[in-house]
């Protein structure tokens, strides 16, 4: 069985539509799932990457693009009142759920659904409220919110996905490779059922071969 690590942050569409999409797109696999919580603005940030949100025509086209998607494949997916916004509180809230930095399907879910359903306010403060009673049962002994424990377990989680090459999200990390995006699933798939592409001595050439063609462009 392999394990499959699964790094999100809630104020990301793609990551919501994946959380979706992963168990039809791998269904007949043996792989077990950890979701971790990051901070998707600390990962933009080590590559200076603002984000589709920091180019306005791209955001306009994102938006519109999420909302298709989610048409397309049946998923519930309504823009929050405002996006983008601090997702801490959100990451915080899921991480007051976890002992090593990893959130249950119902956890994850839970908070995803919290945004990208019914098109309102991800902070409102009466939705806050709603949403941590939701994940009442799920606390850990004296946690909240507030705890310095699940700030510590994003900071360790978001490090970790920088160590492991992660960029954006959604990224899925399995044996050491990273598959980013949605789109990423099909290949993912792929790699879980032994593609050729993927094996011997070639395919771990493959993998690697983006890595040794350098850029004809040079840096300012």
């Amino acid at each position: 069985m392999k394990r499959i690590t699964f790094y999100l942050d809630f104020i990301s569409p793609y990551a919501w539509l994946a959380f979706e999409r992963l168990p039809e797109v791998l269904e007949g696999l043996s792989y077990s799932v950890a979701y971790k919580p990051v901070l998707l603005g600390a990962l933009l940030a080590q590559h200076a990457n603002p984000g589709p949100a920091g180019i306005a025509p791209k955001r306009d086209w994102t938006y519109r693009h999420v909302t298709w998607l989610g048409h397309a494949h049946g998923i519930g997916l309504q823009m929050p009142a405002r996006h983008p916004f601090n997702p801490l509180p959100l990451l915080r809230q899921a991480l007051a759920c976890s002992d090593d930095g990893t959130i249950n399907r119902y956890v994850a879910g839970t908070v995803l659904r919290h945004v990208w359903q019914g098109g309102q306010d991800a902070l409102d403060a009466g939705r806050m409220v709603t949403l941590a009673a939701a994940l009442a049962e799920q606390l850990r002994p004296g946690q909240d919110i507030a705890s310095e424990a699940p700030k510590a377990l994003l900071r360790a989680n978001t490090e970790a996905a920088q160590a492991a090459g992660v960029f954006g999200v959604p990224a899925f990390e399995v044996d050491g490779k990273v598959f980013w995006g949605l789109d990423g699933l099909p290949m993912l798939r792929a790699y879980l059922e032994g593609d050729d592409w993927f094996s011997g001595a070639e395919g771990e050439a493959r993998w690697a071969a983006p890595a040794l063609h350098p850029s004809g462009i040079k840096q300012a």
